[in-house]
């Protein structure tokens, strides 16, 4: 049986909707209402993960971020990686519940879980702190982006405020629990500012304009 989905392209669009259906059916369950900045481990315990912090050895590919493993329902976050701890451990386990929500049949998951006195093996799917993300690794780090900064709360926290003031910029990250540069990517795709990383100078597009000002 095949764990882990074949690779297909999956488009902006359903990655955000796949992120926003969790966020309905949490705040649709009383013990998992919103809140924000979101703390990722409670996304994953309502998805039936665990998250545990651990030491995770290097392969000979180098460091290993994370790992989910599939039939364990259970992410592994490397506590010796620390950087992961803050903004960037948030980010990282909610690239991992990306994993399980786009990549992992979780119909399957089930199927294996429930055959009695048989053993299959399922090999982790490693994480690495990487800066060029490609395939299923992209559209996982996208899904966490995308839970982490929904755009409704997006629209909400930003509104009356100058996203052109880099102040204003840390305010509103440290409010979502989320790193500055991964709240100015998230602000560059939705398209509402535009930013060049050598001026560091930030100009408000149109949208944003007319939504906020």
């Amino acid at each position: 049986m095949q764990i882990f989905k074949p690779f297909r392209f999956i488009p902006k669009k359903t990655i955000e909707q796949e992120t926003i259906k969790i966020l309905q059916e949490m705040e649709k369950t009383p013990n998992y209402r919103l809140k924000f900045p979101i703390d990722t481990s409670r996304v994953a315990e309502f998805l039936g993960l665990d998250v545990v912090w651990d030491a995770i050895p290097n392969d000979e590919k180098g460091m290993i971020a994370a790992k989910i493993l599939p039939l364990e329902k259970l992410i592994e976050v490397n506590e010796l990686i620390p950087q992961l701890r803050g903004g960037f451990g948030e980010s990282t386990i909610a690239h991992e519940i990306g994993h399980w929500a786009l990549h992992i049949d979780q119909d399957v998951v089930k199927k294996c879980l429930s055959m009695e006195n048989t053993i299959i093996k399922v090999e982790p799917l490693l994480c690495r702190n990487e800066v060029k993300l490609k395939g299923i690794e992209w559209q996982a780090q996208y899904f966490a982006t995308c839970l982490l900064m929904p755009r409704f709360k997006l629209e909400e926290i930003s509104k009356n405020r100058d996203l052109r003031q880099w102040k204003e910029l840390y305010k509103i990250a440290e409010e979502l629990g989320v790193t500055i540069s991964n709240l100015v990517h998230r602000l560059k795709d939705l398209g509402w500012i535009e930013f060049k990383e050598k001026s560091r100078h930030i100009e408000l597009k149109r949208y944003n304009l007319v939504k906020n000002h």
